[in-house]
């Protein structure tokens, strides 16, 4: 029978033996004590059914004996871990113990002093209600309370022993629900000690020694990881386990947390370096935040990290001024953030980086009557295709025979496969014909290729328009703006950074220009109406002060065409660069070409 205390249980309650047993356990007597009592108090928690943390000599003793673990030296980390595993188990089966467990006071005790918080004697029966006058209606944690023990125990060397806290402080966040009350203080005490920790962590790591490039792509790593982790995988650890923990946990302590992070290890640590001038810093300090958005999963502590990226006055601004750095480290780390960014699950991040700037539609050129000059539907394909050819843009930088070939091509594209003007496949035709012929290397081999390439683009827009779904996106264009003068659009910082890129495409080393068209493409990708327009039709007009990035193309190809009449033996320097960008050699047989 639960009810029944039984003859042994009662014995050891009304003689106070727990008392006794947790006296000679901290002196040590005789020597290995303390691990005995440990043992003994483990098993008589989890395997007694009988609840027994209300009662006064139960609670009591279990307190005492909690103040001294994690002490410093300690012999006994997993017997602790066990015993303080145990008492966590107990409390989510009567959360109602949860105050006395945790040792809350009325104001902050010193070291020496957590361990006298009631060492009043009762009797058997009594229990901790009959104590909750002498303590105030505003507890805070004390310093050797169970929830910094648990944290201490998380630092261990010993895989098992951190397990157990680490499980010990889930058991207890999952009852701190954060509703109004005496444990209000202790939901806050276990962020600033959970932050406290990764913030610690990240002051640990070997800035000058870090790799970016690595750091950004480290593994995602488990806090119930069993491996002796290095200085990055601690921090990323620890960061996996607040991660876990705010979205198990209730609401209310999820967003205490998180805004704990944000303030600590964000706002006093991070935000300094993302200011710095030393390379070194910037470079770490950007890898490491893109880190944290590419492993963040809980939507407490994505809501708190886009806070910070996005509404710290001008650290966003910064942060893309970098994505066109000197540098082309910073550079790659800054894109790096942003490709990772547009991959979280916010509807906030394409609205305050993109949609914000491009919502007037204030890049189009308007005609007197204020209607939108759109390339009419029943235009036939030589119209179009005159429409290029007249662009400034387009023209400009083009020798007269490649545009005479790129109309033939584009009449020869039309009759075997005719699309719509203004239709998807026209859409995707219009930016096939902007690459040179003799720039082409696809015809050079027996299969071009572009299957992989449509696979990965397809997958690429299923991830965007899933992340959308629940954006409720408008399925038309807004009407334009009309502001009345066409020098007041700005494509934002994020666009215009991306179009100073792509237009110094050329130039660029290959692994920065992959990751430009990676975010470009993921843009594109999205399936909102103004990005439809100003990044995918070739056919608006354009405000005398306005760029799309089919316009930025056109440039780019006109210094193309200037440059490969430069080249020597073009075709088989394309198919060498070809193959070794596919990572096949010169001397790769058409099985390979075909793999």
């Amino acid at each position: 029978d639960v009810e029944d205390t039984g003859p042994c249980l009662e014995y050891l309650l009304q003689h106070k033996l727990l008392e006794t047993l947790c006296t000679l356990g901290k002196a040590q007597y005789p020597p290995g004590m303390s691990q005995q009592v440990l043992l003994f108090f483990f098993k008589l928690l989890s395997q007694m059914q009988k609840p027994l943390l209300q009662l006064v000599p139960v609670y009591r003793p279990v307190q005492k004996l909690i103040g001294l673990c994690a002490l410093p030296g300690s012999c006994t980390e997993k017997e602790e871990a066990q015993f303080l595993l145990a008492v966590c188990t107990r409390v989510t089966q009567d959360p109602s113990v949860l105050r006395y467990v945790l040792q809350l006071s009325d104001r902050p005790l010193a070291s020496g002093q957590s361990q006298h918080c009631s060492q009043a004697s009762n009797q058997s029966t009594e229990t901790p209600s009959s104590q909750s006058e002498s303590l105030a209606s505003s507890p805070v944690q004390s310093e050797h309370g169970l929830l910094w023990v648990l944290l201490q125990l998380s630092r261990s060397q010993r895989s098992k022993v951190r397990q157990k806290a680490c499980e010990g402080l889930m058991l207890l966040s999952s009852l701190l629900d954060g509703s109004p009350g005496e444990l209000d203080p202790a939901g806050t005490q276990l962020g600033e000690l959970l932050a406290g920790r990764l913030q610690e962590l990240y002051s640990l790591l070997p800035l000058e020694e870090l790799d970016a490039a690595e750091l950004r792509s480290w593994p995602r790593p488990s806090w119930r990881s069993e491996s002796q982790p290095d200085h990055v995988t601690s921090f990323l650890t620890w960061f996996d386990f607040l991660d876990h923990l705010t979205r198990e946990a209730p609401q209310v302590l999820s967003v205490q947390v998180c805004r704990c992070v944000r303030q600590l290890w964000l706002m006093e640590t991070l935000y300094p370096q993302l200011q710095h001038t030393c390379e070194q810093d910037i470079l770490v300090s950007t890898s490491v935040l893109c880190s944290a958005v590419r492993l963040v999963q809980s939507p407490s502590l994505l809501d708190q990290l886009l806070d910070f990226l996005l509404r710290t006055p001008s650290l966003m601004e910064l942060l893309l001024q970098r994505c066109d750095h000197i540098s082309d480290q910073i550079s790659m780390a800054s894109l790096s953030l942003v490709d990772e960014l547009l991959q979280k699950p916010h509807r906030d991040i394409l609205d305050t980086l993109v949609l914000s700037f491009v919502q007037t539609r204030s890049y189009l050129s308007l005609p007197i009557g204020g209607q939108e000059d759109r390339q009419p539907e029943s235009s036939d394909d030589g119209e179009d295709t005159q429409d290029l050819e007249d662009d400034p843009f387009f023209s400009d930088g083009f020798p007269d025979e490649h545009l005479a070939h790129h109309h033939h091509h584009h009449h020869q594209q039309q009759q075997q496969q005719p699309a719509a003007p203004g239709s998807a496949a026209d859409i995707v035709n219009s930016f096939l014909c902007l690459v040179p012929v003799q720039a082409r290397s696809a015809h050079l081999v027996q299969e071009g290729g572009y299957e992989s390439y449509v696979h990965d683009a397809r997958t690429l827009v299923t991830q965007c328009q899933s992340l959308s779904l629940s954006w409720d996106w408008p399925q038309t264009l807004p009407p334009p703006g009309s502001s009345g003068k066409e020098g007041d659009f700005f494509e934002g910082h994020l666009l215009r950074v991306l179009f100073e890129r792509l237009g110094r495409i050329l130039q660029q080393p290959y692994e920065l220009n992959l990751q430009l068209t990676a975010i470009l493409s993921r843009l594109s990708a999205f399936n909102h109406p103004l990005l439809d327009e100003y990044l995918l039709d070739p056919y608006i007009h354009l405000s005398s002060c306005s760029r799309s990035l089919f316009s930025v193309l056109v440039r780019v190809m006109g210094e193309l065409m200037q440059k490969i009449q430069q080249v020597s033996s073009l075709s088989e320097r394309l198919l060498d660069t070809r193959r070794h960008l596919l990572g096949q050699n010169q001397h790769t047989g058409n099985s390979s070409l075909k793999q």
